[in-house]
């Protein structure tokens, strides 16, 4: 191609480009989300994540109890469902990694489920096991959650597969289970999949607060990056990102404020450094997922103290 004949296709190109943003910002009716009750305290929020799993074993008892003690606003954890259709807490499909236990979480009934030791694996800093055969490193239900701390925030990631029958029975059930405890205000429920939140939503019709998946999140961002954010009309009430995803920088400040103006709480995961926790923090990040809540208290206490 000549360069005359390239520079024209360009400048076209260009004008094509600036004339559909133009366009489009006169049609937009973009407007921010309404503030749910589960983000009307004072921010920032320090989520301990799986219960805090550095400081006792991953979404035990033993962990809630730890974080608790520490000031923390909540907890960020992950649910199953078993044989038996019994909400769980507990991040992976199998026991393995977490228990003395074998096979899926959904192969086994609640009651099997109690019988195993979820502090088996977990190590201290000195290369013990202290968590062997505790009473407080049992499987712990979502009801049994809800009940033992009904002053905190629970943030609720639905991890059965939107393919699989528990994936299927998950939303409603969860939804049943928000219900009976009236528990609307104090949870949010999110997924990787974006469809496990608009089935739940069904259910709830924008009653409980709901974070962004992979997809309405790429949605987001391109519409940021692109210069057409203006186009962009959130149906979620929080983004709960990584920092980096495929060398895309998340965390970027004027990302974190074009979502801000629309009423969506951005936190990140999963941060155990204190450097990095002040860095966001000073971005105006409204939570942090932490493995560490005791480091994270620590920097709330000592210079963001509410």
């Amino acid at each position: 191609m000549k360069k005359n004949t390239l520079l024209k296709t360009i400048a076209i190109t260009g004008l094509t480009y600036s004339a559909a943003v133009a366009a489009t910002k006169m049609t937009s009716k973009q407007s921010a989300r309404n503030i749910k009750p589960f983000f009307s305290k004072r921010s920032p929020y320090i989520f301990a994540h799986r219960g805090g799993l550095k400081l006792a074993p991953e979404h035990t008892m033993a962990a809630f109890n730890q974080s608790h003690k520490l000031g923390i606003d909540g907890f960020e954890i992950d649910i199953r469902l078993t044989k038996d259709n019994e909400i769980v807490v507990l991040h992976d499909a199998l026991v393995d990694r977490v228990s003395n236990g074998s096979g899926k979480v959904c192969d086994h009934t609640l009651e099997e489920l109690k019988q195993l030791d979820f502090g088996y694996h977990f190590k201290d800093i000195n290369g013990e096991y202290p968590y062997r055969g505790h009473e407080d490193a049992k499987i712990v239900t979502l009801n049994e959650l809800l009940d033992a701390f009904p002053n905190l925030l629970i943030n609720i990631d639905i991890k059965d597969s939107k393919q699989s029958t528990p994936g299927k029975l998950a939303p409603v059930l969860l939804y049943r289970l928000i219900h009976s405890k009236q528990a609307f205000d104090r949870v949010c429920v999110t997924s990787f999949e974006d469809e496990q939140t608009l089935r739940f939503n069904a259910y709830a019709h924008d009653r409980v607060a709901v974070g962004a998946g992979q997809k309405e999140v790429a949605r987001a961002y391109y519409a940021f990056n692109s210069g057409m954010k203006h186009i962009y009309q959130p149906n979620v009430d929080t983004f709960q990102i990584p920092t980096h995803y495929r060398g895309i920088p998340l965390n970027n400040e004027k990302f974190i404020q074009f979502l801000q103006s629309l009423n969506i709480a951005v936190g990140y995961w999963v941060i155990n450094s204190i450097d990095e926790m002040d860095a966001l923090l000073k971005k105006g990040v409204h939570t942090i997922v932490t493995d560490r809540p005791d480091i994270a208290m620590h920097l709330i206490n000592e210079k963001y103290k509410k």
